[in-house]
């Protein structure tokens, strides 16, 4: 019974209380109103049905729900390690504070990474150091295009209009702009906020077409071109998958569907704003890269490409393959990892769908190798990029730029608080609450936005100044090493088998098994399966 002493107590006391407060004794007032409360809770919770926890331990039962709701801040501020992600560690995240704040970032008395664990990486010195010269880090995107772009190594990743506040997109923008980068609009189109500074943009097209589309949903080429052609926009994407859930498509309710949002989009108010699941502008590998050629010239030759998560290899050969056949390249790629986030999406999903960026930008990287053709094609990469460390580990891997989305949002002031998905962000980044995202302070956090890029790229060329390189593109997986075991070590070119250039144009056999199992049997024609894996699905379904 003693789970019903809290309850019998309110009772009590609330009895009691309205005996004195009867009898004369008004003061006793301050015991009456909350054991009435109380009393009131507990009586509810014996009556209610939904909740058996509730009817065996009465009012004791919201205890446990109060420091459940907190237990999230509980372990960040109070019980977490410094190095532990989940998914950001507190050294990640006050490593972005420091240098979007331009304060000092250096570690005292030691690293607290266990240098000797099987996850440790790092990348080795020089004995003769390279000069510090420069740290703007650019490559030319596009150089055949009629318009090429000149983009930083370094650029903010796509993250839409409706996920961010209208604060939120005027301050990262305007941070582009200063520090000369680039700012993926995402999906949701180019909003009024985009435009408000004039920072380079990378305009991202997605299932949806949102910006350029008809009333049914389909594609509206003058839309797109009347857009594309903005000055603004350096680079048109179109958007296959996106780490956190690849293959899903997403929904905004009608409720949340703004004018501001209506407008950038071009979807009707009142309903809701769908984006499906895959594409209508093309069928086949052939057809993507149709479309791809199509965003180039429709936008006046500015460069064009898309962006994925990888997920069944053979689609991903089937595109390659279309490449070599038909001659058709897009000027770049960019290969969004499994680790990427979101504001929302299915447990399952941001878990265990698609792959890692590391393995996903290798077998990019190692296809376009095979066919001769990687300095064609340029190569980005996002995947929880924070430090300058992130960023050479990934160009190391195969890439020429990397983007980043929640270290920017770090450096807006994000606290990882994970309400991205609720409307109630505390730092009103990822909201559209006015009371909340009109007191993020556009200039001031466009300052940080700047400067967490500045910042980083100095690290990044201490870093290879240190290793003797004068420029990330001279990183290879050679100069990346991991412990593989207390007593074994790896670099990444011998823990990734790399393909020699030209070799998947000949009829040898394929050394890397992803390869081997896969590249022959992909058809340029379509995204089905090889007909061995349908073979062992028709024998499952029978």
């Amino acid at each position: 019974m003693s789970r019903y002493l809290l309850y019998f107590a309110s009772l009590a006391g609330f009895l009691f209380a309205l005996v004195m407060t009867a009898s004369g004794h008004p003061h006793w007032w301050w015991l009456l109103i909350p054991a009435a409360g109380l009393s009131a809770l507990g009586t509810w919770d014996l009556l209610q049905r939904k909740t058996t926890l509730r009817r065996n331990y009465p009012i004791l039962a919201h205890f446990r729900y109060g420091l459940e709701s907190v237990g999230p801040e509980i372990r960040q501020y109070f019980i977490e390690r410094d190095t532990e992600e989940v998914p950001y560690s507190r050294e990640q995240r006050a490593l972005v504070y420091q240098r979007a704040k331009s304060v000092s970032d250096v570690v005292p008395f030691g690293t607290e990474l266990d240098v000797y664990g099987d996850r440790y990486e790092w990348i080795n010195h020089s004995i003769m150091p390279a000069p510090h010269v420069d740290t703007d880090y650019r490559m030319v995107i596009g150089p055949n295009c009629a318009q090429p772009y000149e983009a930083s190594v370094l650029n903010i990743s796509a993250m839409s209009f409706g996920a961010l506040s209208p604060n939120a997109v005027r301050a990262l923008n305007l941070g582009a702009k200063r520090g000369g980068f680039a700012h993926d609009t995402g999906e949701g189109s180019i909003s009024r906020y985009h435009r408000e500074y004039g920072g380079d943009l990378i305009w991202e097209i997605g299932s949806g077409y949102f910006g350029c589309r008809n009333d049914d949903g389909t594609f509206n080429a003058e839309h797109f071109a009347s857009n594309a052609s903005d000055p603004q926009v350096k680079m048109v994407e179109l958007k296959l998958s996106q780490g956190a859930k690849p293959g899903h498509g997403g929904m905004l309710p009608a409720a949340k569907v703004t004018r501001e949002i209506s407008e950038a989009r071009g979807v009707p108010m009142g309903q809701d704003c769908i984006s499906p699941a895959r594409h209508t502008v093309f069928h086949t590998p052939v057809e993507l890269l149709q479309f791809v050629a199509k965003m180039r010239e429709l936008s006046g030759g500015k460069p064009a490409g898309f962006k994925l998560a990888l997920g069944h290899p053979w689609e991903w050969f089937g595109i390659a393959k279309a490449m070599h056949e038909t001659g058709l390249l897009p000027d770049f790629i960019v290969v969004d990892g499994a680790e990427g986030g979101t504001g929302a999406a299915p447990s399952e999903f941001i878990n265990h769908v698609g792959i890692p960026m590391h393995e996903g930008l290798q077998l990019v990287h190692n296809t376009l190798i095979g066919l001769g053709i990687r300095d064609q094609v340029r190569i980005g990469a996002a995947g929880r990029i924070t430090s300058a460390f992130d960023v050479a580990r990934t160009m190391a891997l195969g890439a020429d730029w990397c983007n980043a989305a929640r270290g920017f949002m770090f450096s807006l002031g994000c606290i990882q608080a994970q309400s991205c998905h609720n409307d109630k962000c505390p730092t009103g980044i990822t909201t559209q609450n006015p009371d909340r995202w009109r007191k993020l302070d556009v200039e001031d956090k466009a300052m940080r936005v700047q400067a967490f890029q500045s910042n980083t790229l100095k690290a990044l060329h201490d870093l290879l100044c240190a290793a003797g390189l004068m420029h990330p593109q001279e990183l290879g997986p050679e100069h990346i090493l991991r412990r593989v075991s207390p007593t074994e070590i790896r670099s990444y070119s011998a823990l990734f088998t790399r393909l020699r250039p030209g070799e998947l144009l000949g009829e040898t056999s394929l050394r890397h098994a992803v390869f081997a199992e896969y590249w022959h049997s992909a058809r340029s024609d379509s995204f089905a399966p090889p007909p061995l894996v349908a073979a062992m699905r028709q024998s499952k379904s029978i």
